[in-house]
Protein backbone atom coordinates (compact mmCIF):
# COMPACT_ATOMS: atom_id res chain seq x y z
CA UNK A 1 0.00 0.00 0.00
CA UNK A 2 1.30 3.25 -1.15
CA UNK A 3 1.25 5.12 2.68
CA UNK A 4 -0.52 8.24 2.47
CA UNK A 5 1.24 9.25 -0.43
CA UNK A 6 -2.53 10.79 -1.82
CA UNK A 7 -3.31 12.54 0.85
CA UNK A 8 -1.22 15.13 -0.36
CA UNK A 9 -3.31 14.98 -3.67
CA UNK A 10 -6.60 15.24 -1.84
CA UNK A 11 -5.81 18.06 -0.20
CA UNK A 12 -4.37 19.70 -3.17
CA UNK A 13 -7.42 18.83 -5.32
CA UNK A 14 -9.71 19.81 -2.29
CA UNK A 15 -8.30 23.54 -2.48
CA UNK A 16 -8.60 23.74 -6.14
CA UNK A 17 -12.13 22.61 -6.30
CA UNK A 18 -13.15 25.33 -4.22
CA UNK A 19 -11.08 28.06 -6.03
CA UNK A 20 -11.67 30.81 -8.83
CA UNK A 21 -9.78 30.06 -12.38
CA UNK A 22 -7.80 32.55 -11.79
CA UNK A 23 -6.72 31.57 -8.19
CA UNK A 24 -5.86 27.88 -10.31
CA UNK A 25 -3.42 29.53 -12.27
CA UNK A 26 -1.82 31.36 -9.43
CA UNK A 27 -1.61 28.47 -7.82
CA UNK A 28 -0.03 26.21 -10.41
CA UNK A 29 2.53 28.40 -10.95
CA UNK A 30 3.32 28.82 -7.35
CA UNK A 31 3.60 25.20 -6.88
CA UNK A 32 5.44 24.81 -10.04
CA UNK A 33 7.91 27.74 -8.72
CA UNK A 34 8.18 25.60 -5.43
CA UNK A 35 8.72 21.69 -6.83
CA UNK A 36 11.37 22.60 -9.62
CA UNK A 37 14.38 22.35 -7.80
CA UNK A 38 16.09 18.96 -6.32
CA UNK A 39 17.82 20.74 -3.56
CA UNK A 40 15.71 23.36 -1.52
CA UNK A 41 17.41 26.70 0.60
CA UNK A 42 17.70 25.64 4.07
CA UNK A 43 18.01 21.68 3.73
CA UNK A 44 21.71 21.98 5.90
CA UNK A 45 21.35 18.07 6.37
CA UNK A 46 21.39 17.33 2.18
CA UNK A 47 24.34 17.58 -0.40
CA UNK A 48 24.66 16.46 -3.78
CA UNK A 49 20.72 15.51 -3.79
CA UNK A 50 20.35 13.12 -7.01
CA UNK A 51 17.04 12.81 -8.57
CA UNK A 52 16.56 9.01 -9.76
CA UNK A 53 13.28 8.81 -11.04
CA UNK A 54 11.13 11.02 -13.37
CA UNK A 55 7.41 10.97 -13.76
CA UNK A 56 4.96 8.97 -12.37
CA UNK A 57 4.28 7.71 -8.46
CA UNK A 58 7.80 6.66 -7.01
CA UNK A 59 7.63 5.31 -2.95
CA UNK A 60 8.98 3.30 -0.45
CA UNK A 61 12.56 3.04 -1.55
CA UNK A 62 14.63 1.10 0.62
CA UNK A 63 18.44 0.04 0.33
CA UNK A 64 19.62 -3.36 0.06
CA UNK A 65 21.95 -4.66 3.12
CA UNK A 66 24.96 -3.51 1.26
CA UNK A 67 23.89 -0.19 0.18
CA UNK A 68 24.25 -0.88 -3.42
CA UNK A 69 20.58 -1.60 -4.77
CA UNK A 70 17.17 -0.29 -3.71
CA UNK A 71 13.49 -1.58 -4.06
CA UNK A 72 10.96 0.72 -5.01
CA UNK A 73 6.74 0.51 -6.08
CA UNK A 74 6.09 2.53 -8.88
CA UNK A 75 2.47 3.58 -10.72
CA UNK A 76 2.16 5.25 -14.09
CA UNK A 77 -0.58 5.09 -16.51
CA UNK A 78 1.41 6.53 -19.26
CA UNK A 79 3.44 2.92 -18.86
CA UNK A 80 1.05 0.97 -18.56
CA UNK A 81 1.09 0.41 -15.41
CA UNK A 82 -2.10 1.33 -13.51
CA UNK A 83 -0.99 0.38 -9.74
CA UNK A 84 1.50 -0.27 -7.63
CA UNK A 85 4.02 -2.76 -8.86
CA UNK A 86 7.82 -3.41 -7.38
CA UNK A 87 10.75 -2.09 -8.91
CA UNK A 88 14.88 -2.80 -8.31
CA UNK A 89 17.51 -0.97 -9.53
CA UNK A 90 21.20 -0.58 -8.34
CA UNK A 91 22.17 2.86 -6.90
CA UNK A 92 23.92 4.74 -9.45
CA UNK A 93 27.29 6.81 -9.01
CA UNK A 94 26.63 10.70 -9.32
CA UNK A 95 25.64 11.84 -12.53
CA UNK A 96 24.94 8.14 -14.09
CA UNK A 97 21.15 7.22 -14.94
CA UNK A 98 19.61 4.89 -12.51
CA UNK A 99 18.26 2.13 -14.50
CA UNK A 100 15.58 -0.03 -12.79
CA UNK A 101 14.04 -3.17 -13.74
CA UNK A 102 10.19 -4.78 -12.65
CA UNK A 103 10.52 -7.86 -10.15
CA UNK A 104 6.68 -7.81 -8.86
CA UNK A 105 4.52 -10.34 -11.00
CA UNK A 106 2.88 -7.33 -13.05
CA UNK A 107 -0.63 -8.74 -11.40
CA UNK A 108 -2.46 -7.12 -8.56
CA UNK A 109 -0.84 -4.61 -6.60
CA UNK A 110 2.09 -5.14 -4.92
CA UNK A 111 3.80 -2.68 -2.43
CA UNK A 112 6.37 -2.51 0.66
CA UNK A 113 9.71 -4.38 -0.78
CA UNK A 114 12.96 -5.46 1.54
CA UNK A 115 15.98 -7.19 0.48
CA UNK A 116 16.94 -9.95 2.03
CA UNK A 117 19.62 -10.39 4.10
CA UNK A 118 22.10 -12.72 1.44
CA UNK A 119 21.01 -9.64 -1.39
CA UNK A 120 19.49 -12.86 -3.74
CA UNK A 121 15.73 -12.02 -2.57
CA UNK A 122 13.13 -8.92 -2.12
CA UNK A 123 10.29 -9.75 -0.01
CA UNK A 124 7.26 -7.78 -0.68
CA UNK A 125 2.95 -7.86 -0.66
CA UNK A 126 1.02 -8.35 -3.79
CA UNK A 127 -2.99 -9.18 -3.99
CA UNK A 128 -1.89 -10.97 -6.91
CA UNK A 129 -3.54 -14.22 -6.12
CA UNK A 130 -6.54 -12.28 -5.15
CA UNK A 131 -7.02 -11.29 -9.22
CA UNK A 132 -4.99 -10.48 -12.10
CA UNK A 133 -6.27 -6.97 -12.06
CA UNK A 134 -5.90 -3.86 -9.80
CA UNK A 135 -7.99 -3.96 -6.79
CA UNK A 136 -10.76 -1.49 -6.72
CA UNK A 137 -10.21 1.89 -5.45
CA UNK A 138 -12.54 2.87 -2.53
CA UNK A 139 -15.91 5.52 -3.52
CA UNK A 140 -14.36 8.21 -1.02
CA UNK A 141 -17.57 10.37 -1.14
CA UNK A 142 -19.12 7.13 0.55
CA UNK A 143 -17.21 8.00 3.60
CA UNK A 144 -17.64 11.64 3.70
CA UNK A 145 -14.88 12.47 1.14
CA UNK A 146 -12.29 11.35 4.20
CA UNK A 147 -9.09 10.52 3.27
CA UNK A 148 -8.73 6.66 3.72
CA UNK A 149 -6.49 3.28 2.80
CA UNK A 150 -8.30 0.09 1.46
CA UNK A 151 -6.85 -2.78 3.47
CA UNK A 152 -7.08 -5.37 0.60
CA UNK A 153 -7.80 -8.76 2.07
CA UNK A 154 -6.12 -10.16 -1.23
CA UNK A 155 -2.58 -9.18 0.12
CA UNK A 156 -0.02 -11.63 1.43
CA UNK A 157 3.62 -11.47 1.23
CA UNK A 158 6.06 -13.02 -0.75
CA UNK A 159 9.71 -14.12 -1.27
CA UNK A 160 11.10 -13.50 -5.23
CA UNK A 161 14.53 -13.85 -6.30
CA UNK A 162 16.45 -10.72 -8.07
CA UNK A 163 14.39 -12.37 -11.46
CA UNK A 164 11.12 -11.78 -10.15
CA UNK A 165 10.29 -15.80 -9.79
CA UNK A 166 8.45 -16.39 -6.64
CA UNK A 167 10.01 -18.80 -4.14
CA UNK A 168 8.31 -18.73 -0.92
CA UNK A 169 4.74 -17.04 0.49
CA UNK A 170 5.18 -15.80 4.02
CA UNK A 171 1.72 -15.00 4.74
CA UNK A 172 -1.33 -17.19 3.85
CA UNK A 173 -4.36 -15.81 6.08
CA UNK A 174 -7.24 -14.49 5.04
CA UNK A 175 -6.81 -10.66 5.44
CA UNK A 176 -4.69 -7.86 5.01
CA UNK A 177 -0.51 -9.27 5.57
CA UNK A 178 1.49 -5.91 4.32
CA UNK A 179 3.97 -3.57 5.44
CA UNK A 180 6.78 -5.93 6.08
CA UNK A 181 10.55 -5.21 6.77
CA UNK A 182 13.24 -7.12 8.09
CA UNK A 183 15.67 -7.14 10.91
CA UNK A 184 19.33 -6.65 10.60
CA UNK A 185 20.70 -9.97 11.11
CA UNK A 186 18.28 -10.54 8.71
CA UNK A 187 16.03 -13.80 10.30
CA UNK A 188 13.13 -11.94 11.29
CA UNK A 189 10.10 -10.20 9.23
CA UNK A 190 7.88 -7.35 11.17
CA UNK A 191 4.89 -6.66 9.44
CA UNK A 192 1.09 -5.93 9.53
CA UNK A 193 -2.18 -7.95 9.72
CA UNK A 194 -5.61 -7.39 10.67
CA UNK A 195 -6.01 -11.09 10.53
CA UNK A 196 -6.90 -11.24 13.91
CA UNK A 197 -9.51 -8.45 14.02
CA UNK A 198 -7.67 -5.08 14.51
CA UNK A 199 -4.67 -3.79 12.66
CA UNK A 200 -1.78 -5.42 14.79
CA UNK A 201 2.36 -5.95 14.15
CA UNK A 202 3.76 -9.60 13.72
CA UNK A 203 7.34 -10.94 13.95
CA UNK A 204 7.63 -13.85 11.87
CA UNK A 205 10.75 -16.39 12.00
CA UNK A 206 11.79 -16.27 8.48
CA UNK A 207 13.12 -20.04 9.02
CA UNK A 208 10.47 -21.76 10.68
CA UNK A 209 7.48 -19.37 9.99
CA UNK A 210 6.64 -18.99 13.51
CA UNK A 211 5.38 -16.08 14.55
CA UNK A 212 4.15 -13.22 17.95
CA UNK A 213 1.84 -10.78 17.59
CA UNK A 214 3.43 -7.72 19.49
CA UNK A 215 0.85 -4.92 19.59
CA UNK A 216 -2.65 -5.51 21.57
CA UNK A 217 -4.08 -2.03 21.70
CA UNK A 218 -6.72 -0.73 19.57
CA UNK A 219 -5.91 1.13 16.40
CA UNK A 220 -3.78 1.23 13.47
CA UNK A 221 -0.23 -0.40 13.88
CA UNK A 222 1.87 -0.01 11.00
CA UNK A 223 4.80 0.51 8.75
CA UNK A 224 7.55 -0.96 11.34
CA UNK A 225 11.21 -1.28 10.92
CA UNK A 226 13.88 -2.56 13.62
CA UNK A 227 16.86 -0.34 15.13
CA UNK A 228 20.29 -0.80 13.03
CA UNK A 229 21.27 -2.18 16.40
CA UNK A 230 18.13 -4.69 15.67
CA UNK A 231 17.75 -3.94 19.80
CA UNK A 232 14.16 -1.60 18.87
CA UNK A 233 11.39 -0.91 16.52
CA UNK A 234 9.55 1.76 15.51
CA UNK A 235 6.32 1.98 13.97
CA UNK A 236 3.49 4.47 13.66
CA UNK A 237 -0.22 4.31 14.92
CA UNK A 238 -3.64 5.41 15.49
CA UNK A 239 -5.07 5.30 18.88
CA UNK A 240 -8.81 6.10 18.72
CA UNK A 241 -10.37 7.41 22.21
CA UNK A 242 -13.34 9.23 22.02
CA UNK A 243 -16.46 7.02 21.69
CA UNK A 244 -16.81 8.69 18.44
CA UNK A 245 -13.28 8.09 17.40
CA UNK A 246 -13.62 3.80 18.12
CA UNK A 247 -17.02 3.84 16.78
CA UNK A 248 -15.93 5.39 13.02
CA UNK A 249 -12.40 3.46 13.27
CA UNK A 250 -14.47 0.23 13.95
CA UNK A 251 -17.10 1.03 11.14
CA UNK A 252 -13.93 1.57 8.65
CA UNK A 253 -12.37 -1.75 9.86
CA UNK A 254 -15.39 -4.07 9.23
CA UNK A 255 -15.39 -2.63 5.19
CA UNK A 256 -11.69 -2.98 5.43
CA UNK A 257 -11.03 0.51 5.29
CA UNK A 258 -8.70 2.97 7.88
CA UNK A 259 -8.53 6.71 7.71
CA UNK A 260 -4.60 7.27 8.32
CA UNK A 261 -4.74 11.23 9.34
CA UNK A 262 -4.22 11.20 13.04
CA UNK A 263 -1.35 8.67 13.96
CA UNK A 264 1.92 9.36 16.25
CA UNK A 265 5.53 7.98 16.47
CA UNK A 266 6.02 4.50 18.90
CA UNK A 267 8.67 2.86 19.71
CA UNK A 268 9.47 -0.69 21.90
CA UNK A 269 11.85 -2.57 22.62
CA UNK A 270 12.71 -5.75 19.64
CA UNK A 271 10.30 -8.19 21.54
CA UNK A 272 7.19 -5.38 21.40
CA UNK A 273 7.63 -4.89 25.13
CA UNK A 274 8.16 -1.09 26.70
CA UNK A 275 6.19 0.66 24.39
CA UNK A 276 6.84 4.33 24.36
CA UNK A 277 4.98 7.05 22.41
CA UNK A 278 7.55 9.68 20.78
CA UNK A 279 5.65 11.93 19.19
CA UNK A 280 2.45 14.02 20.39
CA UNK A 281 2.50 16.62 17.52
CA UNK A 282 -1.09 15.71 16.16
CA UNK A 283 -2.41 15.22 12.60
CA UNK A 284 -0.03 12.23 10.43
CA UNK A 285 3.18 11.43 11.93
CA UNK A 286 4.57 8.34 10.25
CA UNK A 287 7.46 6.45 7.89
CA UNK A 288 9.32 6.51 10.89
CA UNK A 289 12.44 4.62 10.92
CA UNK A 290 15.75 4.87 13.39
CA UNK A 291 18.75 6.97 11.93
CA UNK A 292 22.21 5.25 12.11
CA UNK A 293 22.91 5.60 15.86
CA UNK A 294 19.60 3.88 16.59
CA UNK A 295 19.20 6.74 18.77
CA UNK A 296 17.61 9.59 16.94
CA UNK A 297 14.59 9.18 14.77
CA UNK A 298 13.55 10.52 11.18
CA UNK A 299 9.86 10.27 10.15
CA UNK A 300 7.14 12.21 8.21
CA UNK A 301 4.65 14.91 9.32
CA UNK A 302 1.89 17.65 8.54
CA UNK A 303 1.65 18.49 11.81
CA UNK A 304 2.68 22.23 10.72
CA UNK A 305 -0.27 22.89 8.81
CA UNK A 306 -4.12 22.79 9.66
CA UNK A 307 -4.73 21.53 6.12
CA UNK A 308 -3.40 18.41 6.22
CA UNK A 309 -0.04 19.77 3.47
CA UNK A 310 2.27 19.92 2.91
CA UNK A 311 4.26 16.87 4.55
CA UNK A 312 8.08 17.32 5.55
CA UNK A 313 10.66 15.71 7.06
CA UNK A 314 11.32 15.82 10.78
CA UNK A 315 13.84 13.93 12.99
CA UNK A 316 13.63 13.99 16.95
CA UNK A 317 14.72 12.05 20.16
CA UNK A 318 13.64 9.23 20.85
CA UNK A 319 12.26 10.91 24.19
CA UNK A 320 10.12 13.51 21.49
CA UNK A 321 12.83 16.23 22.62
CA UNK A 322 15.01 18.13 19.64
CA UNK A 323 12.72 18.14 17.15
CA UNK A 324 14.28 19.08 14.04
CA UNK A 325 12.52 20.13 10.58
CA UNK A 326 14.61 18.44 7.61
CA UNK A 327 13.06 19.15 4.85
CA UNK A 328 12.09 22.62 3.41
CA UNK A 329 10.04 21.82 0.35
CA UNK A 330 6.48 22.77 0.01
CA UNK A 331 4.62 19.73 -0.94
CA UNK A 332 5.15 16.53 -0.01
CA UNK A 333 8.52 14.67 1.36
CA UNK A 334 8.43 11.26 2.82
CA UNK A 335 9.61 7.66 3.27
CA UNK A 336 13.02 8.85 4.41
CA UNK A 337 15.67 6.22 4.65
CA UNK A 338 19.30 5.61 5.62
CA UNK A 339 21.67 3.61 3.69
CA UNK A 340 23.26 1.24 5.94
CA UNK A 341 26.63 2.95 6.13
CA UNK A 342 24.81 6.27 7.51
CA UNK A 343 26.33 8.03 4.62
CA UNK A 344 23.16 8.69 2.39
CA UNK A 345 19.80 9.64 2.55
CA UNK A 346 16.77 8.53 0.20
CA UNK A 347 13.42 9.70 0.25
CA UNK A 348 10.29 10.24 -2.04
CA UNK A 349 8.91 14.13 -2.98
CA UNK A 350 6.73 16.08 -5.47
CA UNK A 351 9.46 18.02 -5.73
CA UNK A 352 11.08 18.99 -9.47
CA UNK A 353 7.80 17.81 -11.12
CA UNK A 354 7.16 20.64 -13.27
CA UNK A 355 4.10 21.55 -11.27
CA UNK A 356 2.71 18.19 -11.49
CA UNK A 357 1.17 15.59 -9.18
CA UNK A 358 4.05 13.03 -9.83
CA UNK A 359 6.52 11.42 -6.91
CA UNK A 360 10.13 10.62 -7.31
CA UNK A 361 12.70 9.13 -5.63
CA UNK A 362 15.83 11.55 -4.46
CA UNK A 363 18.97 10.26 -3.14
CA UNK A 364 21.93 12.97 -1.50
CA UNK A 365 24.48 13.06 0.91
CA UNK A 366 23.51 12.81 5.11
CA UNK A 367 25.26 15.76 6.41
CA UNK A 368 25.56 15.77 10.59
Amino acid sequence: MKRILFFAVAATGLIIATSSFRAEVSAAKQISTLTDTVHFAGEKHFANVQQLTFGGDNAEAYFSYDGQWIIFQRTNPKEGILCDEMFIGKVPKPGEKFEYKRISTGKGRSTCGAFTKDGKHVIYASTHLGADTCPPVPDRKKYGNKYIWPLYDSYDIFMADLNGKIVKQLTNSKGYDAEATLSPDGRKMIYTSDKDGDIELYIMDLKTGKEKRITNTLGYDGGAWFSPDGKKIIWRASRPKTEAEIREYKELLAENMVAPTNMEVYIANADGSNVRQVTSLGNANWAPAYMPDSKRIIFASNHQSKRGFPFNLFTVNEDGSGLEKISAEKSFDAFPMFSPDGKKIIFCSNRNNGGTRDTNIFIADWVE
